[in-house]
């Protein structure tokens, strides 16, 4: 693990979403970071599909029910 120097502005963003996330502030830069990562990898593709191809990777199914008003990816 290293250290990354980030702006505070960013740091700052990085605390709010993770207390709207759930996630703690590295669990917050490193899904961010991530997903950049997999979007310049993956141009073509939008972040709903980078995320549900990355759910179904990690063996998370669309099987069972889904909360009202939600819609599944297929």
């Amino acid at each position: 693990m290293g250290i990354v120097n980030i702006e505070e502005e960013l740091h700052d963003q990085i605390r709010k979403a993770s207390t709207v996330s759930y996630r703690s502030i590295n669990a917050q830069a490193a899904f961010w970071i991530r997903i950049g990562m997999l979007c310049e990898m993956n141009p073509t593709l939008g972040f709903n599909e980078i995320v549900a191809r990355e759910l179904r990777a990690a063996g998370v199914g669309t099987e069972g029910p889904v909360p009202h008003g939600l819609k599944v990816a297929s």
